[in-house]
């Protein structure tokens, strides 16, 4: 039997949704109405995982922000990543990184020819 109380939580009214994919993960950040219609913010990371058979399945890790903790953890939030960045720079994301080398290998041209379906005829 499944406890009631968080499958309550779960059910609780989605206001607003914003996915991010990065890498191997996606974090979704969800807000929600309480029974009182007050607001709270779910940050949910997914990771795709193998089982030992093959299958694949996600691993979910959810964390819970009320509104009375939004400033504080905000706050705490932005000086692990200040720290993180005074200590080994700014980097520029690797998606970031292999968008533009994919781009520049698309447009060069060289590796690809202009195929035309009309060359393919029939025998």
């Amino acid at each position: 039997m499944e406890n009631k109380s968080s499958e309550r939580m779960e059910d609780r009214e989605e206001i607003f949704s914003k996915s991010v994919r990065a890498g191997k993960r996606t974090y979704f950040f969800d807000v929600k109405a309480t029974k009182g219609n007050d607001y709270y913010l779910t940050v949910t990371e997914s990771k795709k995982k193998f089982s030992e058979d093959g299958k694949f399945f996600f691993e979910k890790h959810k964390l819970f922000l009320y509104k009375e903790d939004f400033e504080k953890f905000a706050a705490g939030l932005k000086e692990a990543v200040d720290f993180i960045q005074a200590e080994k720079g700014v980097y520029e994301a690797p998606a970031e990184s292999y968008k533009e080398e994919l781009e520049g290998v698309l447009t060069e041209g060289s590796a690809y020819s202009e195929v035309s379906f009309d060359d393919l005829g029939s025998k």
